[in-house]
C-alpha cells in the first residue's frame, strides 16, 4: 500500500488521527491549524494507506511521524524520496529510528549520513499546577526585551543543537524568534535589561502546548532558579492549555529532575536524528 499527499478534504481524518494522542503528535496538530493541508502551504503531510489514511507523515524542515505501529514505515520511505529536504526526524523513538535506519538502506548518504542522533528523548507533561512555589519574575517577553531574549535564544540553540543558527546569514532563526514574540510564545525571566532565563511554547494545538528553547545562563546554573523559573513558565502555560510538555535528552539528568520536581511525569519518548 502506498502513501500519498493529504489535502484540505482530509483534515477531519488528519485532525482525529492526532487527537488519538495529542501530547506526541501537538507538533503535527500544530501544522494542520497552520494550514500544511492547503495548495502552496509550506510542507506538506502524507498519508498511509492512500484511501483510509490511518497513518500520517509530515515532510518540512523535519519528518514527524503519527503512527501507532511500523506497518507505514516502507511507504513513508518511498514518500520522502532520495533527495533529503529535512533537517531532522523527530518522533517517537520506536518508529522514527527504523525509518531512519530505512532510510539510510533505501537511498544512502543523504541520510544515513548524520550530525547527531539522541536516541531517547522522555517525553514529559503536566495537567495539573506546578508543585512548586514559582518564580514571580517570569513573565512574558515583550518587544522591549527582544535583542537579550535573541542573545539568549542564540545561546540556546548553539548549545543544544550543536551549530550557529546564524551560520551563512540566515535570517529565518530571526524571523521565528521575533514572531515566538509577538505571539506572546516567549517567557522569561529579564534582570537589568537582560534575559537570564527564557523558555517559548514551540507548538500547540487543541488542549496542548509544548514548551521548548528552556535556557538559564550559565553563570546561574546549580543555584537552584529552574526549577521555579519552570514552574512559573508552566503557569502561563496552564492557564491557556489543558496539558503542557516538552521532551528531554536522556543524558540532561539535571533537567529532568527539575521538571520532575515541578510536576512532569514521563508519557512517552522521542528520538531525533539531526542531519
Amino acid at each position: 500500500m502506498t502513501a500519498r499527499i493529504l489535502t484540505s478534504w482530509d483534515a477531519p481524518v488528519a485532525r482525529r488521527l492526532v487527537a488519538e494522542d495529542p501530547v506526541i503528535n501537538v507538533f503535527v496538530g500544530s501544522r494542520l491549524d497552520a494550514g500544511v493541508l492547503n495548495p502552496g502551504a509550506p510542507g506538506m503531510v502524507w498519508g498511509w494507506p492512500a484511501e483510509e489514511p490511518v497513518a500520517m507523515l509530515h515532510s518540512g524542515a523535519n519528518l514527524v511521524p503519527v503512527v501507532t505501529d511500523a506497518e507505514p514505515l516502507g511507504a513513508f520511505v518511498e514518500a520522502a524520496g532520495r533527495r533529503r529536504t529535512c533537517q531532522s526526524i523527530v518522533g517517537p523513538s520506536w518508529f522514527s529510528l527504523p525509518l531512519w535506519r530505512a532510510l539510510g538502506d533505501r537511498w544512502g548518504k543523504a541520510y544515513s549520513q548524520v550530525r547527531e542522533v539522541r536516541p531517547r528523548q522522555p517525553v514529559m507533561s503536566i495537567t495539573d499546577a506546578p508543585k512548586v512555589a514559582a518564580d514571580p519574575r517570569v513573565r512574558p517577553i515583550t518587544a522591549g526585551d527582544f535583542d537579550s531574549y535573541f542573545a539568549a535564544s542564540v545561546a540556546m540553540y548553539t548549545e543544544e543543537v550543536g551549530a550557529d543558527p546564524l551560520a551563512g546569514g540566515d535570517t529565518s532563526y530571526r524571523s521565528y524568534c521575533r514572531w515566538l514574540v509577538d505571539t506572546g510564545r516567549a517567557f522569561g525571566i529579564v534582570e537589568d535589561g537582560e534575559v537570564i532565563f527564557k523558555s517559548d511554547v514551540g507548538a500547540a494545538s487543541g488542549p496542548v502546548a509544548q514548551i521548548q528553547g528552556v535556557w538559564l545562563k550559565p553563570s546561574l546554573r546549580g543555584k537552584g532558579l529552574s526549577v521555579p523559573a519552570m514552574a512559573g513558565v508552566t503557569e502561563y502555560v496552564l492557564a491557556d492549555y489543558p496539558t503542557a510538555c516538552l521532551y528531554v535528552n536522556d543524558f540532561n539528568t539535571r533537567a529532568i529532575r527539575s521538571y520532575e520536581r515541578v510536576g512532569y511525569e514521563q508519557v512517552g519518548e522521542f528520538a531525533t536524528v539531526l542531519f
